[in-house]
């Protein structure tokens, strides 16, 4: 099990809680502030013991807890923890969420899912999605719900941002990669075009919010060699993830590291303050006039 790094830091407990003063240990102990733009942040999302630190801590030479398998499948991360990437340029930081679909929370307690998704969706220049390969086509358990729901809120309280959304498929089949990403790109575009979208984004297509990459993974316990062969060449690439042909080498709006800590606390205050994600857009903007410049300058 990876031992905590000295960098990492839980940002959002799960109760929602959000951590000010490990964010500003975390900018001052990784010298955040001096980054300027050239930073990158990277988030995974997907399902409750689906191996997301595993695969985190293994692309980023990261610290996240991982799961014990000999004590059996339960939650290990809890809330939303932060922790700067090993070895990768531009500076970058990685952000593991707690897992989707937990029977800590309940099936009717998905609201810190739906919250965290779209914190992670509105903060990263990269978002992995991490999937089962036979969860493909499910319904709850390849996360089509909470896209949907997510989709639906960063419309009307974000302005396009082009973020990547990196689909890692884990435990890949005999099944074609080709015909994997087929199955997903078409997943996915269902979901978008369902998706009820304000006026000034009416007809807007999937990619002008979002670039959609996929990739897969053989078994971390069966393959264990292939997997981190695989998982090397993917690490390779986040670097330069930023320039121009890069992973996020499209990605807009983005805020100077220096103001990155108060950026990311107001944007988890504006979503916690859509009570269910279901609140009008204009009411999420009653903030005093300073704030809402500086977040129109940025998002």
């Amino acid at each position: 099990m990876a031992e905590v790094s000295p960098c990492s830091v839980q940002l959002i407990a799960g109760n929602g809680y959000f951590n000010v003063d490990g964010l500003h240990h975390f900018a001052r102990a990784t010298n955040l502030p001096d980054r300027g733009r050239d930073y990158a942040v990277v988030a995974i999302v997907g399902p409750q013991s689906s191996g997301k630190s595993t695969l985190m801590n293994h692309l980023f030479d990261t610290k996240f807890k991982e799961m014990d398998a000999f004590e059996g499948r339960s939650q290990t991360t809890k809330g939303i923890w932060i922790d700067k990437c090993a070895g990768i340029e531009p500076f970058t930081i990685a952000m593991d969420l707690e897992g989707t679909d937990g029977s800590e929370r309940g099936e009717d307690d998905t609201a810190f899912e739906k919250q965290s998704a779209l914190f992670a969706l509105a903060v990263a220049d990269v978002v992995v999605i991490n999937i089962w390969c036979h969860d493909i086509g499910r319904e709850q358990a390849s996360n089509r719900p909470l896209l949907k729901t997510v989709f639906q809120v960063m419309m009307r309280l974000f302005s396009p941002r082009k973020t990547t959304l990196l689909f890692v498929i884990r435990d890949k089949t005999k099944t074609p990669l080709e015909k994997l990403e087929s199955n997903l790109r078409e997943d996915i575009k269902k979901i978008w075009e369902a998706v009820p979208k304000p006026r000034e984004h009416e007809g807007a297509p999937l990619s002008e919010f979002f670039n959609v990459e996929v990739t897969a993974l053989s078994s971390y316990e069966q393959k264990e060699e292939e997997f981190k062969e695989q998982v090397a060449e993917l690490r390779q690439r986040f670097f330069h993830s930023i320039s121009p042909g890069g992973l996020a080498g499209d990605r807009q709006g983005v805020v100077p590291a220096s103001g990155f800590s108060f950026s990311v606390q107001q944007i988890w205050n504006l979503i916690k303050e859509n009570k269910d994600l279901d609140l009008p857009a204009l009411k999420v903007f009653n903030f005093p006039c300073g704030y809402l410049l500086f977040f129109f300058q940025f998002h």
